[in-house]
């Protein structure tokens, strides 16, 4: 990567820094044409929907229009209109706010897994959630955020923001927010606290650094609990203005250093450190701990979803930080691979008779925001995996008592329904009604007439339910509670599951047949308890350690399970934070009506030229400045850019469009250059260039089962012409002339575990050819491809990279050179190249260590390469010119994090040449600074 390229990537990095709360946000041209939108407002929000999600619209703005101005003075009084797109043909559960432009997106689809996010209605959580963030954003325009805002568009306060008030807030004040204003909220559920009371129970006293910055090595909880403890902690301590204070000064960078820090000694009296000390033992000193958990090897291995083969056999899904999701035979305590798992949203799955049956995710082909649930066979004694069925959006498959037929949850825009389908060929028999409209989650088969799951309502409540199969007719099983409920089991007409009690989530039994509830009591459970798993009078189940997830296993007596109430089940802790319902905006959400509003036509036209960020690029010999602009429905980007180049004092004035909203994209800009110069026998010939360019680009994304794989193909045509500027016109002529360029790229890898550097395997092949089609004679041809491998230990790759460009012999002008030339050479744009280049990947260590709260590392690793180029050229007198070009070398990269949030990876190259650099300087050692790039 040049030098400019380099320090573009990293000016661009920070100016595109948001507060997003979810990694598949802001997908480019994600919906197709056929999308008809619709729009409601309110002096808060905007809500942009597609045909049919009128009612869910209505609901949002309500429940926004309700809660904003009642939680609002806790954050700050300052309001701006954000425009809300909702996406439901997703089935990723997620949404997320952000600047640059500001504007957020809901994808409507809930998770099945009610401890993890709550049961709530999922388009109100996400409303109370999100809107929080709308808020801080908001607010957080001010000071030296705002003078940032003012000169650089949302970029600039995107950047002060990310700056001054770190991520852990951001998060922690918006789970705060849900908890406030619901019955629920993450706050409340003990699931969300694992992760630190795992650290706790295993007495783990990691450094602040590492807790804010994660570890490739240990398992390190993210930033939502954390925030939500110090922010809940603060506000229990020193009130609700606390952090209206704090966000204040430290967004306007009252104090230019550590502005967060020392905005929480101002208001608290104690620093940082304290605060945050005393802020995290409030909630450690909740638990009691029996022991210290141990791991054999200390590394990370999550086994999850037990299931009994045999009363001596398990079958579980297992992924680590350094080996991909896999299923996985426990024979007696031995355990054997079966086969990789399909990528899936998560690792829940059921076994009947020798056969898993699980959902795994497909993207669509074409468009981003569309994707599916697709349900998969796997025989564990074959590892043949086949697809059941395609362009579906299942969830939580089981499987009957013979293995014939499967019940799965269908989900589509928050709504829910119950499939009975055909084991052998994926054929619907029967979809069951849902006249109470509830929201089904782990479905089993009690038995061939009813189903039972663990089923949510209107409000969020949850409960056990027996469904009819052929009527939908539900039987409630216990008090509706806002409790989670879930990973059902059945054995012998007894349902077992998981079920939130206080501070604790633990197992129950369920005899229908008495109305009994028994609470499972062992001295081997020390954590919460999940997923059930029963077999005569085995019984495992899942606890998460600070290792992972890992199975317990036990003989289940009766002296073990003992009759509990069903009040047990009905009660969330507030975890001794009082001011929750203390505070006036206490459940609000029971409190909104749903409004109805007049809904017109959002055109997709709106906005197209929404220019939000001026980016500076100070790349020594480049200085712009480029105005970037992105419509809130995110299918047109377009930038307006000046470029003035030192060396040759040229000055460039551009612009540049991209539109995603057809299939495929398209594409086009126009440059105009003043000033530029050329050496003609010892003289500087000045001239104007002005390029005009349209072209297309066909994205398609082949990715299933066990692989990622895109494709993508386009072509661009150019005119470019030269003006030559006076006094040279009289011995120069003008040259204008069209050519076109012709790309495509193909990419297939496998998954990839955390630890790896690079896929284990996977490819990466693409080719360029551009040639002039009038005024003159000019070609080029370029092939490029990567093949990765794996390494002699689990974490290594070997890449192997290969390369031919070749340009004609007649050229008139030269096409930009992108041939990837032998590293710590000085490239030319040679008539013919071709390279072979073979590198070694591996870690070194893993630091977990920082400096000053501001650079954090987090891994070092070594890359040992070989390359070498045979160019081929021709002198003006038409003798041959051939040479190689070899280089042996090491790299060093150090993975970081800045400021405890930003990922940011840079290097040292080492290059010894074993050939002249013909055309650089002299001698064989060189030394870079280098920042790598994606190959994926």
């Amino acid at each position: 990567m040049s030098t400019q390229l380099r320090l573009r990537y990293f000016l661009t990095f920070w100016l595109l820094s948001t507060t997003i709360t979810g990694a598949f946000a802001q997908q480019f041209g994600g919906n197709p044409p056929s999308v008809k939108w619709r729009q409601v407002n309110t002096p808060a929000v905007k809500v942009i929907f597609s045909q049919g999600l009128d009612s869910v619209a209505f609901n949002i703005a309500g429940v926004i229009d309700r809660v904003n101005p009642a939680v609002q003075p806790t954050i700050g009084n300052r309001q701006k209109k954000v425009s809300l797109v909702l996406q439901d043909k997703t089935t990723i559960p997620n949404a997320y706010v952000g600047l640059a432009p500001f504007r957020s997106e809901f994808y409507l689809t809930p998770d099945q897994n009610s401890f993890e996010l709550g049961s709530l209605p999922w388009a109100d959580q996400l409303a109370i959630h999100e809107y929080r963030h709308v808020q801080q954003y908001n607010n957080f325009n001010v000071g030296l955020s705002r003078v940032l805002s003012t000169i650089f568009g949302q970029g600039g306060q995107a950047v002060a923001n990310s700056l001054s008030v770190p991520d852990w807030f951001f998060e922690g004040d918006a789970v705060y927010n849900e908890t406030l204003v619901s019955r629920q909220g993450r706050g409340r559920l003990p699931y969300f606290y694992n992760g630190y009371r795992a650290l706790w129970a295993a007495n783990k006293n990691y450094s602040w650094m590492k807790l804010r910055n994660g570890s490739y090595k240990d398992y390190i909880p993210d930033w939502y609990p954390m925030g939500y403890m110090l922010v809940s902690y603060g506000r229990e301590k020193y009130g609700n203005e606390l952090w209206r204070n704090v966000t204040h000064d430290a967004a306007a960078f009252n104090s230019l250093f550590y502005p967060m820090q020392h905005a929480v000694k101002k208001y608290t009296g104690k620093d940082f450190k304290t605060f945050r000390t005393e802020g995290l033992n409030y909630f450690k000193q909740q638990y009691q701990y029996k022991s210290i958990i141990q791991s054999s090897n200390n590394s990370v291995i999550n086994n999850e979803f037990p299931a009994f083969v045999d009363e001596n056999t398990l079958i579980y899904v297992t992924s680590a930080y350094d080996k991909l999701p896999q299923f996985t035979l426990n024979k007696n305590g031995v355990e054997t691979k079966v086969s990789v798992r399909s990528r899936s949203l998560d690792n829940y799955f059921d076994y009947r008779n020798g056969k898993v049956v699980y959902a795994a995710y497909r993207p669509d082909l074409r468009w981003t925001y569309r994707d599916y649930s697709e349900l998969r066979v796997l025989d564990i004694s074959t590892g043949k995996e086949r697809q059941l069925t395609r362009s579906t959006k299942y969830f939580a498959p089981a499987f009957n008592a013979d293995g014939t037929l499967i019940v799965a949850v269908k989900t589509v825009a928050g709504q829910s329904w119950l499939h009975i389908l055909d084991a052998a060929t994926g054929k619907v028999i029967d979809e069951i009604p849902n006249p109470d409209k509830l929201f089904y989650t782990y479905p089993k088969f009690y038995n061939t007439q009813t189903l039972v799951a663990a089923v949510r309502n209107s409000k969020g409540e949850m409960t056990l339910a027996f469904i009819d199969i052929k009527t939908g007719v539900a039987k409630y099983l216990l008090p509706w509670s806002f409790n989670p409920i879930g990973f059902i089991a059945v054995n012998s007409n007894k349902i077992y599951f998981s079920a939130t009690a206080g501070k604790n989530d633990r197992l129950f039994s369920f005899y229908p047949a008495t109305a009994r509830l028994l609470e499972f009591k062992s001295n081997i459970a020390n954590l919460n308890q999940y997923q059930p798993a029963v077999s005569g009078s085995k019984l495992a189940w899942v606890e998460f350690t600070v290792y992972g997830y890992k199975v317990n296993e036990a003989t289940s007596t009766s002296s073990q399970w003992i009759e509990t109430p069903q009040q047990t089940i009905q009660s969330l802790s507030d975890f001794n934070i009082s001011v929750l319902a203390k505070d006036s905006s206490a459940n609000l959400l029971g409190a909104v009506s749903t409004p109805t509003l007049a809904v017109s036509k959002y055109s997709k036209a709106h906005g197209l030229f929404n220019f939000h960020s001026l980016i500076p690029d100070f790349s020594d010999p480049n200085y712009s400045l480029t105005l970037t602009g992105e419509n809130v429905l995110n299918t047109f980007r377009s930038e307006v850019s000046f470029n003035y180049n030192r060396d040759e004092g040229s000055k460039q004035f551009g612009f540049a469009a991209l539109y995603g909203g057809l299939f495929p994209f398209i594409r086009g800009g126009v440059n105009y250059t003043l000033d530029r110069r050329s050496l003609f026998n010892g003289e500087r010939i000045y001239f104007n260039e002005k390029d005009v360019y349209a072209g297309l680009q066909l994205p398609l994304n082949l990715s299933n089962g066990k692989n990622v794989t895109s494709l993508s193909a386009g072509s661009d045509v150019y005119y470019t012409s030269n003006t030559i500027q006076d006094p040279f016109r009289t011995r120069f002529r003008d040259r204008n002339y069209t050519y076109l360029s012709h790309s495509i790229s193909f990419s297939n890898r496998i998954q990839q575990a955390k630890q790896h550097i690079y896929p284990r395997f996977g490819q990466n092949i693409s080719l360029s050819y551009r040639y002039a089609i009038s005024s003159l004679t000019a070609s080029q041809f370029l092939a490029n491809g990567t093949l990765f491998l794996p390494g002699v230990l689990r974490n290594h790759n070997l890449v192997i990279n290969v390369a031919h460009q070749e340009k004609g012999q007649s050229n008139a002008v030269n096409f930009s050179n992108n041939f990837p030339f032998s590293r710590g050479y000085t490239a030319e744009n040679l008539q013919q190249m071709n390279k072979i280049g073979v590198n070694y990947h591996l870690p070194l260590f893993y630091p977990d260590a920082g400096l000053a709260q501001t650079v954090y590392f987090m891994r070092v690793r070594a890359n040992l390469f070989y390359d070498y180029t045979r160019a081929q050229d021709t002198f003006s007198n038409g003798k041959p010119f051939n040479a190689d070009f070899r280089t042996a070398g090491a790299e060093l990269y150090f993975d970081t994090k800045w400021f405890n949030q930003h990922p940011l990876t840079f290097g040292v190259r080492y290059s010894y040449l074993l050939d002249n650099d013909i055309f650089g300087g002299l001698g064989k050692n060189r030394i870079e600074l280098i920042l790598p790039v994606s190959f994926f």
